[in-house]
């Protein structure tokens, strides 16, 4: 065998490990730079330069396959030629997503480069704002159903442009320290604040203006403009442009001169002729500091109100008072007023206002129509204040200028024949009127009465007021939904009108356990009637007919809080409106909706059943393009015509036989319920044709008190006690009568016979003797209060008032208590003209509403 071919004989000592040890060894440079093996020093042999090729390419491989490969092996194997090594081939595992140095500088430079190149293209494509442009606002101008111009608002005085010289510089202090106090030193734009407003649009929240005085001046001339970032993103550009190339005195001029004010003012001198009555350059510190206040948002900030629950009088004289003392105290922080200066403005300081143009511009009730009008507009197209301010709408109200007039001598004439405010100042100041009318076959507001009107200084909307409890004209709700849903005794089905309830004064309430209800001292729960008499057990036909209070306080127990609370949401009340406390005074009328609401869900009775959300815009157009969105609201079924025609039919009993008589004078069908609330605080009447839904209200507050708390009505016009019966529903006979003299006479639909007998615990059973004795006959109704009028021993004095329009001398009053008083006091503007009341209730059987209940073929008169 040759040499060369002589297999070597193993190191001593070493054995497999020692070989592959050698083997593992990193290879060395030879003399001409070429990789050569090389023996470990211990190992007695080294490769002879005759090796044949298979044994050099064994250990070659044998080389390249330890755990120990270099980065020479490994660039050898995996040539690269790609422009961006990522990623990198030169790595295994995970370390191949590890970016090197050069690739996170190299990207990163890059990045800025595109994002500086882009920002200098988009600055030098942007152009300035233009003051004069953006302050032109137009008028919005307002019409009748008919088409004939009711108003023209707005417009004429935001147009004039004041140099910075005739802006006080207490107003330029007051501006900057509320607002952006680095403004004199900022390039126009602040980083944080332009990548909170990015990171809210980007992830879908909420929008955010520009938070320096540049780029609010900015934001200013792109008002109509949807709130996109690209729009962010010009006003950037723009504002970046104004920071380095526009001096700071323009363009705080610019913002003070295109800013929002409120009362439809655009720019401070628009704000100061408005608010002050005086020009802007003599305007003193306290009042630059309230229009300062107003700038963070006029809509909360302006005393008059605003649109919204939120936006009250009372809450935005609130806010504007504090921030008022906020931005003067401000002003001392940053060190632009003396604390000398500041201490002469205290409180009582707060400056008064002037009576706008606007409200000049607005008589009788057209500040109610337009300010109704214009809230429904903005809830539609979420349209902001400021820009409606801006104008150029044409808007067409479902308004009638013939009903809105009755409406309005309705309700003067009676205040004109039982108000004497010079003759009794404790009881007959601040009495207060409010009523709407809505349409039944289309839920069109077509008139309104919200108050003496803008021009005897009085903004509050008394027809969308929230905060006046609406006392027994809530019973009809808990008994639709007792024929509706049923009750314990009824297994389900829907209970009949002829069901029979204990009536007695001060009858303990059970809860839906049938244990005794707690007051407040944990003696078992007495509810209250008005008056004392022992009605016994009466049917719920009666007791809404003499508006008995126990059994309706049983009846919501027995049927489900929840489920007469879906029910009135069906038919257009609002959830917020709704008293949250299930108490046995919640059936009692504790809920304080609108008169337009009122309205507009007992539209629903008339209409058997068939809900439509009232309204009161047919169309909009802006810039000669009719908007979407205004057509008339879908019809919703809240409830099974059945229910609807029955309680239909109880009401007509109401106005023919119970408390409400005085409304027969209409002479056609009608339907409605009376509402009194403890104390005489609100009185109500809502009631309806096959035609109309009118809904009057009459409660007392003081207009200017801070909290707009009500006050008893007793004593007012002389009588001891108002109720339902009495003005409300002689004012709701005479605008109706005039309302409907063209319309010809129709008939409710005739209510078929629906539900169930189920009789209250303790009932007896069916007998002459199931009503106790001394209930009253069906035409006379106890009284539980003084009569309204002086008898005529009393200087002879004829038993009916000069006011009392279509008195019956022969006709005994009724009792109307609606329940306790413990619902909310403060009257608030709402804007609940429009928006969603929510899904009507399912019904459990094929019919739309229809109730689980069987027909019994008990027939419901309407006499009792």
């Amino acid at each position: 065998m040759s040499e060369h071919r002589r297999k070597p004989p193993q190191p001593q000592g070493g054995g497999r490990a020692s070989a592959r040890r050698a083997t593992q060894q990193r290879p060395g440079r030879g003399p001409a730079g070429r990789d050569v093996a090389t023996a470990s020093h211990s190992g007695p042999y080294s490769p002879q330069p005759g090796q044949g090729r298979g044994e050099g390419r064994r250990a070659a491989q044998r080389g390249t396959a330890g755990r120990g490969r270099g980065t020479a092996a490994r660039g050898a194997r995996r040539p690269d030629n790609r422009l961006i090594n990522y990623p990198r081939s030169d790595r295994d595992g995970w370390k191949r997503f590890v970016p090197s140095w050069k690739f996170v500088s190299g990207t990163a430079l890059g990045f800025f480069a595109v994002i500086i190149a882009g920002a200098g293209i988009g600055i030098a494509m942007v152009s300035t704002p233009d003051p004069n442009k953006a302050a032109q606002a137009q008028n919005n101008v307002f019409y009748w159903a008919d088409g004939s111009q009711m108003v023209a608002t707005g417009g004429s005085m935001n147009r004039q442009i004041v140099p910075i010289s005739s802006i006080p510089p207490s107003m330029r202090n007051a501006v900057i320290a509320a607002e952006n106090e680095s403004f004199e030193t900022d390039k126009g734009v602040d980083p944080m604040g332009i990548t909170r407003a990015v990171w809210n649009m980007a992830t879908g929240g909420s929008t955010q203006g520009g938070s320096t005085i540049t780029q609010q001046y900015v934001k200013n001339t792109y008002l109509d403009s949807d709130q996109t970032l690209k729009r962010k993103a010009t006003e950037l550009f723009i504002a970046i442009r104004l920071g380095v190339s526009e001096e700071k005195d323009k363009v705080l001029a610019g913002y003070l001169n295109t800013a929002y004010y409120g009362r439809d003012a655009y720019g401070i001198q628009a704000a100061s002729r408005a608010y002050f009555g005086k020009d802007s350059q003599d305007l003193n510190p306290a009042e630059c500091a309230f229009l300062a206040a107003v700038l963070k948002g006029p809509n909360l900030y302006n005393p008059d109100g605003g649109i919204g629950a939120s936006a009250t009088p009372a809450l935005n004289e609130k806010r504007a008072r504090e921030r008022w003392s906020w931005v003067l105290d401000r002003e001392v922080e940053v060190g632009r007023m003396d604390k000398a200066e500041r201490a002469k403005y205290t409180d009582a300081d707060f400056p008064p206002r002037a009576e706008s143009e606007s409200a000049r511009g607005m008589t009788g009730q057209i500040g109610y129509l337009v300010d109704t009008a214009k809230a429904y507009v903005m809830k539609t197209k979420n349209i902001t204040p400021e820009q409606m301010a801006m104008g150029g709408y044409r808007i067409r109200t479902t308004f009638q200028k013939p009903r809105v007039d009755a409406l309005v001598k309705a309700v003067e004439d009676t205040r004109n024949g039982f108000i004497n405010e010079k003759e009794r100042p404790e009881t007959d100041t601040f009495v207060q009127f409010g009523g709407a009318s809505v349409d039944v076959k289309t839920g069109a507001i077509v008139a309104l009465y919200g108050g003496p009107g803008w021009d005897h200084k009085y903004f509050s909307n008394n027809a969308n007021t929230s905060g006046v409890p609406v006392g027994s004209t809530w019973k009809p709700y808990v008994l639709a939904a007792a024929m509706e849903y049923g009750t314990q005794n009824s297994k389900g089905k829907g209970i009949s009108v002829d069901s029979k309830y204990q009536a007695n004064d001060l009858t303990v309430i059970n809860n839906r356990e049938g244990k005794p209800l707690r007051d407040a001292s944990g003696r078992p729960f007495k509810q209250k009637n008005e008056s004392p008499t022992a009605f016994g057990y009466v049917t719920l036909n009666e007791a809404m007919e003499k508006s008995i209070n126990v059994p309706f306080a049983q009846l919501v127990f027995d049927v489900g809080h929840d489920k007469v609370r879906a029910l009135a949401k069906s038919t257009g009340i609002l959830e917020e409106s709704m008293n949250p406390n299930p108490d046995a005074s919640w059936a009692l009328g504790t809920s304080t909706p609108s008169a337009i609401r009122m309205a507009d869900s007992y539209a629903t009775f008339a209409a058997s059943g068939t809900h439509r959300e009232p309204y009161s815009v047919t169309e909009v157009v802006k810039n000669g393009q009719p908007l979407s969105g205004f057509e008339k609201p879908k019809d919703q079924r809240a409830m099974d015509s059945a229910i609807a025609d029955n309680v239909t039919e109880v009401l007509q009993n109401v106005v023919q036989n119970g408390t409400a008589t005085k409304v027969k004078k209409l002479g056609r069908p009608a339907a409605g319920k009376t509402g009194t609330t403890d104390e005489n605080k609100s009185a109500w009447f809502v009631g309806y044709t096959p035609e109309l839904s009118t809904s009057i209200v009459l409660f007392r507050t003081d207009p200017n008190s801070a909290d707009k708390k009500l006050i008893s009505m007793n004593g007012v016009g002389d009588i001891p006690s108002i109720h339902g019966g009495d003005i409300p529903a002689v004012i709701w006979t005479e605008y109706m009568r005039e309302a409907l003299k063209d319309v010809p006479v129709s008939k409710f639909p005739e209510a078929e016979d629906l539900g169930v007998t189920a009789d209250s615990a303790g009932a007896p059973s069916p007998s002459p003797s199931a009503v106790a004795p001394s209930s009253p006959s069906p035409s006379t109704i106890p009284p539980s209060s003084p009569p309204p009028s002086p008898s005529p021993s009393k200087g002879g004095k004829p038993s009916c008032r000069p006011w009392e329009l279509y008195c019956d001398p022969e006709t005994t009053r009724g009792t109307t208590n609606g329940g306790t008083d413990t619902g909310t006091t403060t009257g608030t503007i709402t804007g609940t003209t429009g928006g969603s009341s929510g899904s009507p209730s399912p019904s459990p059987s094929g019919r739309p509403g229809r109730p689980g209940g069987t027909t019994t073929g008990i027939s419901d008169s309407g006499e009792e």
